[in-house]
């Protein structure tokens, strides 16, 4: 743990979760761009332009804030922002339904009742994830942001991929504003791991061996959510 601000009060508390693989079950990008692709069948060809940005990433640069941006702008480049809306105001309620973890959704109701502060903090996109946010009950997100040019989606991310040290800083900005809190993390991956030290109480979800290992320094708790 990090000294970020001692004494810190037991609650109510300053609770961060990560969004894919933690709350979901799987990636939600993916689900979430192809299902656009979907209701215009047209853009599916989008995933064959965004193919020289995965080859690129894979052989040079492992960017992965560009190869998001870069497949959004592919395949949804251009769309409205009422069209962005309608499909959004589907996934979502789709998503929490059959998505995520039942366990996960039990965790943030018990939080919430507790009276803890709920921050949802994700790499992945503002076109949904502050939706998510709302319908859980969340009272701050973070998450990675995208350019859009005269209402149109341009898709390319602005500032920072909310991911690795990304997510640590964006902890400290938030945890600056409420000095003495005692910090909960809740993650599920290597990515999450440089926030999660940071943190007074860590849970990883359903991790590998490698991941137990990782975190063995940690004041951590290993769950698996099914």
């Amino acid at each position: 743990m990090d000294d970020l601000e001692h004494p810190r009060e037991p609650a109510p508390r300053l609770v961060f979760f990560d969004l894919d693989g933690t709350i979901t079950r799987r990636d939600t990008l993916i689900a979430y761009v192809a299902g656009f692709a979907l209701r215009h069948p047209l853009r599916l060809f989008g995933f064959l332009a965004a193919l020289p940005a995965l080859l690129r990433f894979l052989a040079v640069d492992r960017d992965r804030g560009q190869l998001k941006g870069e497949l959004l702008h592919a395949v949804m480049g251009g769309a409205s922002r009422e069209q962005v809306a309608v499909w959004t105001t589907a996934f979502v309620p789709r998503l929490i339904e059959r998505g995520c973890f039942r366990e996960a959704l039990n965790c943030i109701a018990h939080h919430r009742a507790a009276g803890d502060r709920l921050v949802l903090m994700s790499a992945t996109v503002d076109l949904y994830v502050p939706e998510i946010a709302a319908s859980l009950g969340f009272d701050d997100v973070v998450c990675s942001r995208v350019a859009w040019r005269d209402e149109r989606l341009e898709g390319r991310l602005i500032g920072a991929n909310v991911r690795d040290e990304e997510k640590a800083r964006q902890l400290r900005i938030v945890a600056a504003r409420f000095p003495g809190r005692r910090i909960v993390g809740y993650g599920n991956s290597h990515p999450d791991l440089p926030h999660l030290r940071l943190v007074d109480q860590a849970v990883l979800v359903n991790p590998g061996v490698g991941l137990r290992r990782a975190a063995a320094t940690l004041p951590v708790d290993f769950k698996t959510w099914l």
